[in-house]
């Protein structure tokens, strides 16, 4: 069971329903948003799914991504094979090795919550990119505490033709308009498969044909969860939450990028399937007029 996130009459409401069905019944008005479920250092979003319920979800309903004002932020190299990809854009330097084996993990703020794209929504590649990639994740939901309640699918979209030119230019890779999707609900941790049995798989489709696919075990990843969230935590505070995205190993080959009207569908077993088509953010490099776009033909 999930918890989801409603626009109804141009209002916020709560409900529950299974994570791969959708939302079937709202939640009292009286939780507000996910805010209030956060806020506690207590166990907030069990007691939100746990609650009476007040009605059936009416027609018409929106899915709204799973997150409020809570900040997103993201893990960096956590899989080998994000180190060999960080390292082939950028090109003889190979510090990611040193990134990958450090006992700190990277660790970067990737979007805001109200910039976040939910189900359906556009997710954006960069005018000035020549190479854009989703990053499909499993994402973290953390209580003010700091506690690990529960996961969401996540999609942490990013130029690496940007961050490959310049490492310090990470922060133009990975925050711009469109480029972090959430969805479908938040899953507990304890209604959710364990932890060595999460499969993430991505789906990409170019004019209805599947053009990209993949599938990793959440097990490969380097990190624990629960240490990534210690790191995130120890210097920081975060009032009503936060969510944090794990890293990722599902990435195209070198000649792949994303292009506009795309659709990038992420799923995770027992936490849903987050599906986003694809648009052009931003304004054009004139420099880069002339250059050929990775995936397109010379």
């Amino acid at each position: 069971m999930g918890l989801w996130r409603l626009g109804i009459d141009g209002r916020v409401r709560l409900a529950r329903g299974p994570a791969e069905s959708g939302p079937v019944e709202l939640l009292p008005e009286s939780l507000g948003d996910l805010e209030s479920v956060l806020a506690s250092e207590h166990d907030g979003l069990r007691e939100a799914l746990d609650a009476p319920g007040a009605g059936p979800v009416p027609p018409g309903a929106s899915i709204l991504a799973p997150v409020a004002s809570q900040d997103v932020w993201a893990a960096g190299v956590t899989y080998s094979r994000s180190r060999d990809a960080r390292n082939e854009e950028s090109g003889e330097v190979h510090f990611y090795d040193l990134v990958y084996e450090a006992r700190r993990p990277e660790l970067f703020f990737k979007s805001s919550g109200p910039r976040v794209r939910g189900p359906g929504q556009p997710v954006g590649v960069r005018a000035d990119s020549t190479w854009d990639v989703p990053e499909p994740e499993l994402g973290l939901v953390a209580n003010a505490a700091g506690r690990l309640l529960g996961y969401v699918v996540g999609n942490d979209v990013s130029s690496r033709s940007i961050e490959g030119e310049n490492p310090l230019y990470l922060p133009q890779a990975k925050c711009y308009t469109g480029s972090c999707s959430l969805g479908p609900c938040i899953v507990p941790v304890d209604d959710a498969p364990p932890l060595a049995d999460l499969q993430i798989r991505v789906l990409i489709r170019r004019a209805g044909s599947a053009i990209f696919e993949g599938t990793v075990a959440v097990a490969d990843m380097r990190r624990r969860p629960t240490e990534l969230l210690d790191w995130l935590f120890r210097a920081m505070d975060f009032p009503v939450g936060a969510v944090l995205l794990t890293g990722t190993a599902l990435i195209p080959p070198s000649e792949f990028a994303l292009q506009p009207q795309d659709e990038v569908a992420i799923s995770i077993n027992g936490l849903g399937t987050l599906r986003n088509p694809v648009e052009l953010v931003g304004r054009p490099d004139p420099e880069l007029a002339t250059a050929t776009p990775v995936g397109q033909p010379g």
